[in-house]
């Protein structure tokens, strides 16, 4: 009982501050590991409540139509392939270098997430053909599947960054294609873990409801109020719009 009043209350937070500042892996993944689970249970338990959450705000993006499907397809696949190669890297590292991992790797990666907090609200977009944007994003797709199948915090907020930033991807159809492919690269590294036993379901499953009860109230709230704001109209034209964008974005 002790291990589900130590996560569900962190993975809860973890969305709240993923909306406001983003990079909630920095604190749920870490959760599990407080919480006592073996360095490759906690990672492969997290990756099932991220898979869940995920799929909600993923289908959400669908829905709302700011996925590009074709590129979305080839970044999958590549998403796919890297996750694969870096959860069996993770399998091969020992926990006690994990947890040590753990140490360095959290405080880098929350200071480039704060560092880079405006999510290409201020770059310019559609300067680039579509075949190098392609590229583009199936490259990100396959390195940052490397880290996500292998760690993970931080995932959204690199892939967020690299599409509007290198492939200069519009932030409604960058922030749909992270989703795509944080899902791809979750449910690759998720089935890897599956595979060797390291998932402890019941606590995975109770987090994912945590995560999907704050998946569905940003839905309630930041949704509206793009509506409101006319960003279906056209391209997003305030800080504001891409702000709301950010808070609809991953629990993840």
């Amino acid at each position: 009982m002790l291990v589900y009043l130590i996560v569900c209350p962190l993975v809860f937070l973890a969305g709240f501050v993923d909306s406001i500042a983003g990079g909630g892996g920095l604190i749920s993944l870490p959760a599990f590991f407080f919480a006592g689970l073996p360095a490759h249970v906690a990672i492969g338990t997290n990756k099932l409540s991220s898979t869940l959450g995920t799929s909600v705000s993923t289908a959400r993006y669908f829905k709302q139509g700011f996925v590009p499907v074709e590129m979305a397809v080839c970044s999958s696949v590549a998403a796919l392939c890297g996750s694969l190669i870096g959860a069996n890297l993770s399998l091969l590292i020992s926990e006690s270098v994990i947890r040590h991992m753990m140490i360095v790797v959290l405080p880098v990666v929350a200071f480039y997430v704060l560092k880079n907090k405006d999510f290409g609200e201020s770059r310019q977009t559609g300067t680039l053909k579509k075949e190098v944007q392609l590229l583009i994003s199936m490259g990100a797709g396959f390195v940052i599947g490397i880290y996500d199948g292998l760690y993970g915090p931080g995932t959204g907020t690199f892939l967020l960054l690299i599409l509007t930033g290198l492939a200069k991807l519009p932030v409604t159809e960058a922030s749909g294609l992270t989703k795509v492919i944080n899902l791809s690269s979750n449910v690759a590294a998720l089935i890897t873990f599956i595979i060797h036993g390291t998932v402890y379901y019941p606590l995975g499953l109770a987090a994912a409801v945590f995560c999907i009860v704050w998946s569905l109230f940003v839905r309630l709230i930041f949704w509206r109020s793009i509506a409101l704001s006319n960003v279906n109209s056209g391209s997003l034209k305030s800080a504001t719009a891409c702000k709301l964008l950010r808070c609809a974005s991953k629990y993840g």
